[in-house]
This record gives structure tokens, sequence and C-alpha cells, in this order.
């Protein structure tokens, strides 16, 4: 018989046909796959799931009793229903089977075991149609068929029962089954982990973790299988990144030096540069002089001025005639950065430098020109979005590469423009600050900098909720507001969840991916509470209210603000990812230069739209939104001369999560402060990203919600194994590792 490895695949071990499946429904195709795919949970015999609170629509697995069963005949068609109760003592739970008479012998009273299936509601009752079930039979655990004594039987109702995530293809006893196959065919599981770090540690075997994780006696052996699989994960991850950075940093590039250019730049800047501006530009001036090329995440503020520190390190690439590539997630951001680099370089140098812009849908001709300025030296400076990495796109000299928005690119999109240059050096930028924890888990190849500190003379921005189911004269007050802001020569960015009626916005465009079922016609004075009158919303200055209403979007809300007497004479238009290029900068440009007075958009303006006119951002139902995002919007405003005010309007209820959401938002204007709040609110696959086969988020184990401590102390042990051993070469199962790790570590860079 062959030998069966962690590597083997499953075809080979459970047969084809399960392989497939399991495939299919998990996206595991290894022995380890399969063993990395953990219980969700852990039941017992003895111990029933609650069943209330269970949610409708979708799939659960419960362990419960039956109660009782009956059978009796459709009334409308030929034809018997089995009807099956079940309970966890409390609740109860329907099973629901159509012309399966024989379910009736099967579903006894008393039994117990495993239930699978999607919750309905059907007159008032929930159900499961047609599940999947899998009984506990005290006499199938003895060899030979004896009944079980009585502490034997103690002891079987007790041990944990494993509850995986599952489908309704492939519930959670199939995948158990498929699981003991693989154990029981394993013949040997090398541990990559060394014996010395297993002892300090305290840490199971591999194979002994995976035999309790998936086949405990007691609970203390899933959970000493956990504690070590969660290590492992952590050690494993950091070590990918450490080791990647380590390699990147040991690189040759060529050392970019400061100059006249940048000296000239400096000497013509009409303010004085931040503190943090000051010393993050001292630490990546010294590393683009250095042999090996610079990997740095720059994180900020809104309007803190990266840009600023990132078009210095620009200068001093191109003083020895170095280029420099800026790739923004989105044609609107693109376009904007560019005009804010020519302008900030003024007519002289901005001629000496030749800036280009490169995207996908600027005209053939200028495409060549700027192409051609690039492959031949000319241009020094790109700004462009993905354009920029495709294979027609040469460079002269690359020697610098700023990633805008870094969250919105994954690993291989940055190899990508960094393999069209000789070890360019690298520094990501983003405007939505990382907690430590996100930062070194998803981040954890590029060494951070952070700008705190604004520069002076912004305008403080005053943000609040606005409830429109509570209060919907203040919702009607809204629209008062706006226009009075207009006639006092300001302008207004109103954002929405969608697109249009039925049109979500672009996910490439890097905007929310609204409910295309609910996009449709939105009222603007919102969802009136039951009772308030339509006439009363009306009296208040707005659209009349309706009971319920579908998910803002910019094409209706553009025609509604159009339609309001108060806005008679006032230019609205529209802006949103799905528009064609030129048409997007027309829009941008009219607004930036005050020939629009309402913005009405997708989070296509959500970073790097300056227009410091703008004096008012409302948020139509803003509890669609994260709480970075809300607070990347608001940083629109308050950019000039006048104040910034952020309006959040919701319908979501009080003390709901959407509600904590905007209100979290609205309380402080510290994005750092944010982002731990964040952190705290939003679910583990929202953060880091979440698998499209099974719903699994891209970490099984950790959460850095709750397992920073672990992430920081992992890292700091897979450090000093590197410190030891750089090339891994006394551990060749940990540098296998690493390269499985990269597709993982592309999952997590892409969220």
């Amino acid at each position: 018989m062959a030998t069966v490895t962690l590597e083997s695949p499953l075809s080979g071990i459970i047969g084809g046909r399960s392989a497939k499946a399991l495939e299919k429904a998990f996206g595991v195709v290894t022995a380890q796959d399969l063993l990395e795919h953990l219980p969700r949970r852990y039941s017992r015999r003895g111990e029933l799931t609650p069943l209330v609170g269970l949610p409708v629509g979708e799939q659960v697995t419960v362990v419960a009793q039956v109660l009782d069963v009956q059978v009796r005949r459709m009334q409308r068609r030929p034809g018997q229903i089995v009807e099956a109760r079940i309970t966890d003592g409390v609740g109860t739970l329907t099973l629901t089977f159509f012309n399966q008479a024989f379910r009736a012998n099967e579903l006894r009273a008393g039994r117990q075991g495993i239930f699978a299936g999607k919750v309905s509601e059907y007159r008032g009752a929930y159900q499961l149609q047609h599940p999947d079930y899998e009984f506990f039979d005290a006499d199938a655990e003895v060899p030979g068929g004896a009944q079980l004594e009585e502490a034997a039987a103690k002891a079987w109702a007790e041990t944990p029962v494993p509850i995986y995530p599952a489908t309704t293809q492939m519930p959670s006893w199939t995948v158990a089954r498929s699981v003991a196959m693989v154990l029981d065919a394993l013949t040997d599981v090398p541990d990559p982990l060394p014996t010395q770090l297993l002892r300090s540690e305290g840490l199971l075997a591999l194979g002994a973790a995976f035999e309790a994780a998936h086949r405990p006696r007691n609970d203390s052996d899933w959970r000493s299988a956990q504690r070590s699989l969660k290590f492992r994960e952590a050690f494993d991850l950091q070590l990918a990144l450490l080791y990647r950075r380590r390699q990147h940093a040991a690189e040759p590039s060529t050392p970019r030096e400061p100059g006249a250019l940048l000296e000239s730049f400096d000497a013509a800047l009409p303010f004085t540069l931040t503190g943090d501006q000051t010393e993050v530009g001292r630490v990546i001036a010294q590393e683009l002089a250095l042999p090996h090329p610079m990997h740095r995440l720059l994180q900020g503020e809104v309007g803190s001025g990266k840009t600023l520190v990132a078009l210095r390190a620009m200068l001093q690439v191109a003083e020895s005639g170095g280029q420099s590539a800026l790739l923004a997630p989105t044609e609107v951001l693109a376009s904007q950065h560019f005009r804010s680099v020519v302008e900030a370089l003024g007519p002289d140098l901005a001629a000496r430098l030749n800036p280009v812009l490169v995207t996908g849908r600027m005209p053939a001709a200028e495409r060549r020109r700027a192409l051609l300025s690039l492959a031949s030296g000319t241009a020094r400076i790109a700004v462009g979005t993905h354009a920029l990495m495709s294979e027609g796109v040469t460079f002269y000299d690359l020697g610098l590469t700023v990633i805008d928005e870094q969250h919105r690119f994954g690993v291989e999109q940055r190899e990508a423009l960094r393999q069209k240059g000789a070890q360019p050096h690298v520094l990501a930028m983003t405007a939505t600050p990382i907690p430590r924890t996100v930062a070194l888990t998803a981040f954890g190849d590029l060494e951070t900098l952070t700008i705190r500190e604004l520069p002076p003379g912004r305008q403080g921005i005053e943000t609040f909720v606005v409830p429109e189911i509570e209060m919907p004269r203040r919702a009607a007050r809204v629209w008062e507001r706006a226009a009075e802001d207009i006639e006092s020569g300001r302008q207004i960015y109103v954002v929405c969840p969608a697109i249009s009626g039925g049109k979500s916005p672009s996910l490439e465009e890097g905007e929310l991916a609204a409910d295309e079922a609910e996009a449709t016609t939105a009222p603007l004075a919102g969802r009136a509470a039951a009772g308030t009158s339509a006439a009363g919303a009306s009296a208040a200055g707005g659209p009349a209210a309706q009971a319920k209403r579908p998910l803002a979007n910019v094409s209706d809300t553009v025609a509604e603000i159009r339609a309001m007497a108060r806005f008679a004479g006032m230019r609205v238009e529209a802006l949103s990812g799905d528009m064609p290029g030129p048409e997007k900068d027309q829009v941008m440009s009219e607004f930036a230069a005050g020939d629009i007075h309402v913005l009405v958009a997708t989070t296509v303006i959500e970073v790097g739209v300056n227009v410091p006119n703008a004096s008012i951002m409302i948020v139509r139902d803003a509890d669609r939104f994260g709480v970075s995002q809300l607070h990347q919007l608001r940083g629109r405003v308050g950019r000039g001369a006048h104040a910034g005010l952020c309006l959040l309007m919701s319908t979501a209820e009080q003390g709901t999560t959407a509600r904590e959401r905007i209100e979290a938002v609205a309380a402080t204007i510290d994005g750092f402060a944010l982002a731990e709040i964040d952190l705290e609110l939003r679910r583990e696959g929202d953060i880091l990203g979440t698998a499209q086969s099974g719903g699994r988020s891209t970490l099984k184990l950790l959460r850095v919600t709750h397992d920073g401590e672990l992430i920081a102390h992992a890292r700091e042990l897979a450090g000093s194994l590197l410190d030891v051993d750089p090339e891994l070469i006394t551990h060749p199962g940990l540098a296998a590792m690493i390269s499985r790790e990269e597709e993982h570590l592309e999952n997590l860079a892409k969220s």
C-alpha cells in the first residue's frame, strides 16, 4: 500500500467521488487541507444544542432529541408528510419530509443525534425541510454490539462530538468520516517545528494535535489541540512574512541619494512640513540611499500629507535619473493624484520630470506617448491604475513604486509592478489606520511608518448621526442645511451605497457592493416611523416618507434632489465607478472648479479627492458602510477655509451593531482610535477577507481581535529562529511550509 503523507491527494485516500465533493465544498485537496478543516465547535451526545434563535435561511447543524413524530396526508395533492419535532429540552424545531414515510420508523421518540439543514419559517414556527441526520447509537460504540456498562455509557455520552463547517451536500458527519479515514491512513506526520520550540511552548506534536482536534477523548484534548494549532498558524504566518521581508532586504538595489531636485522643491513649499512628515521623510530618505530596497508601509490620517511625503521620495529617486510609479486603485484617484503631482511640482520641475498618466481608458495616441516617455526615461514619474502593470508598460529605470491604498492590491499585483524594475524601492500607503495586530498579520512583510499629526490650518469636522426613523424632521433638515451652505457659496457631497435601482457599485473600483435586490428607488426623507404621517415629513421640508424603502442609490437621489424646490437653480450631478473615465474626470474637474453644487457619488470619492470648498458630507444609509470607510468619506470635507460637517443618515435601530458603528464614527475624529473600535465591532472575515469556498476566514483559528499577544510573541520567536538560520537550511520543513504560505499571504493582502 502506498505511503500516505500530509501532501497526499484526498482522492487516493477516500476515493475520487468524496474527494471531489470536499474540494467543491471547502476547497480542500490534500490530506493536510482536510485535517486543517477544523471543527467549528464540539458538542456531546448527552448535551443538546439550544434551538432558540436559529438564523432563518442559514445552514445549521444541531444536536437534539426526537420529541415525537406524525404522518399525515397532503391536503392538495396525493402523498404523505412526515413531521418530527426535535427538542433541546426547552425549544422545538420541526423536521419535514414529503413522501418519505420510512422516516417515521427512523425518527423514534427519545433518539438523539445530529441534524443538519437550512432553517425556514412556516406559520410562525421554525423547520428544516428534508434535513440530513445521524443518530447516536449507544451499542455501536462497543465491539460486538454489547450494551454499554454504566461507566462506559457515561464516558460515551460525554465524549466531545466535533461539529464541522458544513454544506447541504457535505454534512458534518460526512466530513468526520473522511477525516477519520485520513487519520487512520497517515503513516507519518513529520513536524516542521523544532523540538526545542515544541517543548518551550508546551505544544503537541503536529500529528498528535490533528488527532486530538478531530478525535478528542475529552475537552482537554481539543483545547490543547486548538492551542497548539493556533500557535502554529501564528508562527507559520509570521515566519513567512519575516522571511520574505529579509529576502527583499538582502537583494541589491541602486542607492538613490537626495540632491538639488528635492532641495528646490522644499525651498518652494509655501508651508512648513509637520514634525511627523519631517521624521518619516528622514527615514525614507535614509533607506532610499541604501544599496538594498526599501519596503515600507506609510499609514496616516486623512489629510496628513502622505502624498507629499511620497512625492519628496520620487524627487530623490529622480535625482539619479530614476523613475517612480504611483499606483492608484481607481481612475478618479489616479487622475486626482496626477493633477496634484503636477500642481505641487510647479511648471519648472514638472517640465524637467515630465510626469505622465497611464490608465486603461485613456486615448490610444495619448497612451502611446506616455509609454514611449517611460520607456525612454524622459518621464521620471508615472501615475496610473492597474494599467501600469500591463505587459506593454516598460520603464527605463524604475527606482520606486508607490502603492496608494495598499490594501486594495494583492501581493501578486505589487510584485507585478516591482518586477518592472531592478529591485525598486517600495512605499505602500494607506489612509486607513491599521491596528498593530492587523498590520503584523496582513502587512507583516512591510515595516510601518506612521503620520498622526495634521498640517496646521485644517478646519475641524463635526459628525452627527441622523436617525431617520426616530427623527424624520431632523432627516428633512439635512437637505435644508445643505441648500443653505450652497447659497453661502460652498459645495456638498452626498454618498450612497448603490449606483442605481438594482445596480451595485463596481467591486473593481473598490466600492461597497450593495444588495442588488434592494438597490432601487430611495426617497430622501427615509423610512418613517410607525404612526408618522407623510404630511408631517413633507411639512418638515423634505419629500414624503414611506413606511419602507429600499437601499439609497445615486441615480434616484440625483433625481429627487433636482426635484426639490430648495435646490432650484443648483447643479446636481452623479459620479460612480461604472462611468467612463473621461466622463468621471469631467465631473470631478467641474466639481473642483465650483461649477457643480451637489455631487452625488458612491465611495469612488472615498480617498484622494480634494475640493477645499466642499463643506458638508451627507452619507445615506450610512450603516451600510464600515467605520474606516465613513472616516475616509468625512475626510473629504473641512479641507479649506470652512469647517466640515458630516451627516450620517441611517434607519438602523438603536442598540444594533450597525448603529454602534456610525455612532462610534460620530464620537471621535481619531482614525487610529476608530481602527481599534472597528476591529472590535467587525467580524474576522470582514477584516482579513473571506474565502469564497465554504465562507471560511483566511485565518482558521487566529483572531486578530483577541490574539494580538500571541501574534506578537510568535513573531519574536520566528525572528529569533531566522537570526540563527536565515536560509532555513537546518529547518527544511519550515522552508517547505513557507512556500505553501504564499497563497495564504496573497489572500490576506488582498482583503
